[in-house]
């Protein structure tokens, strides 16, 4: 099953209306660039808060005696979503001067349940530690749009001491003209489709 499958559920639901907009699922992101002692990048630590209505509907009956979900009561939802973002990608493109990099198996993730929001944390380690001479950069997004991916407002992408960030965020959906596109459209995009491309957000990162 891929990171979509706890979300099916509520898909059947909202299937049965009239008209359903895409996307399905809203995170708001932040990323913090991992180093070595010696200044190179060995990965990426991602933060995902999730929209309230997803976070509501795959917390049901996780909770013990009226409270909210622990830790331990979410980790097995944890892992199935973290292990299966390998299909897309785990929704992260980085490229070190240019060249882009490979990432290995995704370790010390978790979802805690925060103010009624889910929040993925996980760490992407380089398959190599790679050095970046000129930039780094870094793109989150769903090639197929069913999540909708958004850098937080402020520390969105963190790096080491002395770096500088940009930070570009994806203009708003409804200047983009894709309320016309159907519902089947979006279901027949593959992970390898480039429609998401226009909804990444995007950090370019200069170390000295």
């Amino acid at each position: 099953m891929r990171f979509r499958a706890p979300i099916i559920a509520v898909l059947a639901c909202l299937w049965t209306l009239p008209a359903l907009a895409h996307p399905h699922v809203w995170v708001k992101a932040a990323a913090e660039v991992i180093y070595a002692a010696d200044g190179r990048v060995t990965g990426v630590k991602h933060r995902w808060s999730f929209d309230e209505a997803y976070s509501s509907f795959a917390t049901q009956g996780l909770g013990k005696n009226g409270k909210p979900p622990t830790r331990e009561d979410l980790a097995e939802l944890a892992k199935l979503n973290t292990e299966s973002l390998v299909e897309f990608d785990y929704f992260t493109v980085m490229r070190v001067d240019g060249r882009k990099q490979l990432f290995g198996a995704p370790r010390d993730y978790r979802l805690d349940y925060e103010n009624g929001t889910l929040v993925l944390t996980f760490t992407l380690p380089l398959t190599a530690p790679a050095k970046a001479s000129r930039a780094l950069g870094l793109e989150v997004y769903d090639p197929t749009w069913f999540v909708s991916f958004t850098f937080v407002e402020t520390d969105a992408v963190k790096a080491r001491d002395g770096c500088s960030v940009t930070v570009t965020r994806p203009k708003p959906p409804e200047t983009m003209q894709t309320q016309s596109l159907s519902e089947s459209f979006f279901s027949s995009l593959s992970p390898n489709s480039d429609f998401g491309l226009q909804f990444a957000n995007r950090a370019v990162i200069a170390c000295p």
